[in-house]
């Protein structure tokens, strides 16, 4: 939610490209909700959620559960002739369906289509929660914009998510306390020698 949070904020203010920092920290964590604990096999006989590369990848279950979306992407996605790997398609469907403001649109699709969603997905999957919904920011108006160009879809290093910006430091909480105590007692002292000065 502080990923989503974060890039609709920066949304509204300036065009988003792929080296925004808020993208790339929405990319990450968005391709491992999705990726979390999928079946390595249906009921129906072994599907592998692997690519080419060896690679476990989501784009079979957003292919799946986000094709009854209208005019959806999934084909062009599919027909991209330099993007061959799952997993470099799941990257261009994210980057897509946020340049088309409809990743709530197809999150929301996905999750709803429960059947797919239980089939494919292990006992505690991230997109079984409650919380599945909130990794779909809704984009709405003309404020924003994304250029996404995607030209590193096939990266062979897995995602890295940067927590320190939606982090807390205590140690940094405790600093700004000490400083704020420290300040207390200079402007106490103070007054107490103008007190001290008027008595001599």
């Amino acid at each position: 939610r502080f990923s989503v949070k974060t890039l609709l904020e920066k949304y509204t203010a300036e065009p988003i490209d792929d080296s925004s920092e808020e993208f790339v920290n929405f990319a990450a964590i968005l391709e491992q909700i999705l990726s979390h604990r999928f079946k390595a096999c249906a009921p129906a006989g072994p599907v592998s959620w692997f690519s080419s590369d060896g690679q476990r990848g989501f784009w079979d279950y957003i292919r799946l559960a986000c094709s009854k979306v209208p005019n959806n992407c999934v084909s062009s996605i599919e027909n991209m002739e330099n993007i061959s790997t799952a997993r470099a398609k799941g990257r261009a469907w994210i980057r897509v369906a946020l340049m088309e403001k409809r990743m709530s649109e197809y999150i929301t699709t996905a999750l709803r289509d429960t059947r797919t969603t239980r089939e494919e997905s292990a006992q505690g999957a991230l997109i079984l929660g409650d919380g599945a919904t909130g990794a779909s920011p809704r984009l709405r108006g003309e404020r924003g914009s994304f250029c996404l160009k995607g030209e590193v879809l096939d990266g062979k290093t897995p995602v890295v998510i940067d927590y320190t910006p939606y982090l807390k430091f205590t140690q940094q909480l405790q600093l700004e306390e000490a400083a704020a105590q420290n300040q207390r007692e200079k402007r106490e002292l103070e007054g107490v020698i103008l007190e001290l000065q008027e008595q001599l």
